[in-house]
C-alpha cells in the first residue's frame, strides 16, 4: 500500500472555514454593488456554471396566480424579482409575503416599461442570467433550468419557450385567431429578419447580461410590441437566439390581449419588421438599431414608488 500523507483535521477544518469566509465575502460585495442589498447565501444557491440566476416577473393584478407560478420556481435561482405596474389588487402584498424582491410603478406604464425595469434591476444585483417569467402561470416555470442552462454555458444568447414547437399551443386553448396571427406574422418576420423562428410572440424568454446591457432597450415601445422589437435587436446585433418547447395554459386568470390590442400588436409587428428591413440595405436610420441608442443602465429611475419601501423580502 502507498503512504498517504495524513493532515490534521484541524488544519482542514480551518482552511475549509478560511475558503467559505472568502467566498462569502465576494459574492456579499456583489450583490451590494446596487442601491438594493441583495442576499447570498452560500449553500442556498446552485450557480450553473457559476453563473447567477435571475427570474423577474412583470406583473398587473396577478394576485390569483402569483403564488403558484413562484412555487414551482427551481431552487438554483438566485434572485426573484417582481415588477407591479400598479396593479389594484393585492399582488404587490402577496409579493412580498413570497419573499420576492419588489419594484412598484408609480402608475401604470405598461409591459415594455415593465420588462425595462425588471432587466434594469436584474443587472444591478448582479445576474448573470435573466429569466423572463409571466406571473400569471401560462407558462410553466419547471423550465426556467432547461433555458438558463443554455445561456450559462454559452450556447445562446436568448432563449425562448415555444408554444407552437411540439404542437401543443391549440390544445394549450391558444384562441385560434390568435394562432392563425401567430403563424402569419412568424412567417412575414422570417421572411425580412433571415431567421427561422418557431414564434416570436413568446413571453417567456432567458437573457444574457451582455444581451441585457448592449441592446438600446430604451428605444422600444412601453406597450406589447416592446417584446417583438427586443428580438429584432437581438437579429440585428448578431446575438445568437435558441428555443425550447414550452406547453402553455390558457385559462380565466391567466392574463391576455383583447381583440382590439391583438390587433395594435400585429401592425406594430409589421411596422418592426419593415424598420428592420429598410435599415438593413440603408433606408432607414433609427436609434432602435443603432449602437448608440439608449440603454439600460444609463438611464435613472423616476417613476417608482419609493425603493425603501418596496425592495425587501419578508
Amino acid at each position: 500500500m502507498r503512504n498517504r500523507l495524513r493532515m490534521p483535521r484541524s488544519f482542514l477544518l480551518a482552511n475549509w472555514r478560511a475558503g467559505i469566509r472568502g467566498l462569502n465575502s465576494s459574492l456579499r460585495c456583489r450583490c451590494q454593488s446596487s442601491q438594493v442589498n441583495y442576499p447570498c447565501p452560500l449553500g442556498f444557491s446552485q450557480m450553473i456554471n457559476g453563473k447567477r440566476i435571475a427570474v423577474v416577473m412583470p406583473a398587473y393584478n396577478a394576485e390569483k396566480t402569483l403564488q403558484v407560478t413562484v412555487g414551482e420556481l427551481p431552487d438554483l435561482v438566485d434572485i426573484r424579482i417582481l415588477v407591479d405596474d400598479h396593479s389594484s389588487d393585492r399582488t404587490v402584498d402577496l409579493a412580498r409575503q413570497l419573499g420576492l424582491y419588489v419594484f412598484q410603478h408609480d402608475r401604470n406604464y405598461g409591459y415594455g416599461r415593465n420588462q425595462q425595469t425588471c432587466y434594469r434591476e436584474a443587472l444591478a444585483a448582479g445576474a448573470d442570467v435573466v429569466i423572463m417569467l409571466h406571473p400569471d402561470y401560462q407558462y410553466t416555470p419547471l423550465l426556467v433550468t432547461a433555458m438558463a442552462s443554455m445561456v450559462a454555458y454559452d450556447v445562446y444568447d436568448v432563449v425562448l419557450g415555444s408554444r407552437i414547437i411540439g404542437g401543443r399551443a391549440l390544445r394549450g386553448g391558444m384562441p385560434i385567431y390568435k394562432y392563425i396571427a401567430n403563424r402569419f406574422l412568424t412567417a412575414f418576420e422570417n421572411l425580412f429578419l433571415g431567421v427561422k423562428l418557431s414564434e416570436y410572440h413568446t413571453g417567456y424568454r432567458a437573457f444574457s447580461r451582455k444581451l441585457l446591457s448592449e441592446l438600446p432597450l430604451l428605444e422600444n415601445s412601453d406597450d406589447f410590441v416592446f417584446d417583438n422589437q427586443m428580438l429584432a435587436q437581438c437579429v440585428h446585433f448578431g446575438f445568437r437566439i435558441g428555443e425550447v418547447s414550452c406547453p402553455t395554459k390558457y385559462f380565466e386568470e391567466a392574463s391576455s390581449i383583447n381583440f382590439r390590442r391583438s390587433v395594435k400588436y400585429g401592425f406594430g409587428v409589421l411596422a418592426t419588421t419593415l424598420q428592420f428591413a429598410l435599415q438593413r440595405i440603408g433606408l432607414f436610420h433609427g436609434p432602435r438599431f443603432s449602437d448608440k441608442g439608449r440603454k439600460l443602465e444609463a438611464a435613472g429611475e423616476t417613476y417608482y414608488v419609493d425603493r425603501s419601501e418596496t425592495a425587501r423580502p419578508v
